[in-house]
């Protein structure tokens, strides 16, 4: 079991440290896995991210304790994961398409009632940090690369499982 504390999310407990560190970062991996795709990160979409987050922490859903923990200096942790992949979305993509994959490891092992809303909440994510910047003129339009991920394919929908 963890022996980090996740005081606030009483659904990590039967996390391991790693698993809880994983559910945490997944936000994260999403947004530089879809503002990345393109091979561009933009101020736009790490802005849309942190709005997605900042809205999530104040709801009242079940996903508000996790969010208060992720999206405290949500900014430095995006700049500080960004830093640990490859420069090249060529090398940093399959890495994070793997570590995503691991979410699917974990459906068990969470409250179905959050592992529901969580995976809803990356696939909002996803979309709207792909729908955020970019396009002619200013008008917000998706790559096709950030199509290919903001679909998020590599996670299996808890709820089916």
């Amino acid at each position: 079991m963890s022996t980090l504390t996740f005081p606030m999310i009483p659904q990590f407990d039967k996390l391991t440290d790693a698993e809880g560190e994983l559910i945490l970062r997944a936000p994260i991996l999403v947004c530089i896995l879809v503002a990345g795709a393109d091979g561009h990160i933009d101020r736009k979409e790490i802005k849309e991210a942190m709005a997605v987050a900042r809205k999530q922490k104040e709801s009242a859903s079940v996903l508000s304790g996790f969010f208060t923990i992720m999206a405290e200096d949500f900014e430095d942790k995006i700049k500080i994961l960004i830093q640990s992949y490859p420069y090249e979305s060529t090398q940093r993509t399959p890495l994070i398409v793997e570590e995503l994959q691991s979410l699917n490891q974990l459906w068990p092992k969470l409250d179905r009632t959050f592992a529901d809303a969580y995976y809803k909440m990356l696939k909002n994510l996803a979309s709207r940090i792909a729908s955020s910047s970019g396009g002619l003129w200013g008008i917000k339009t998706v790559t096709p690369e950030e199509a290919r991920y903001a679909a998020l394919s590599m996670i299996r929908d808890p709820g089916a499982i």
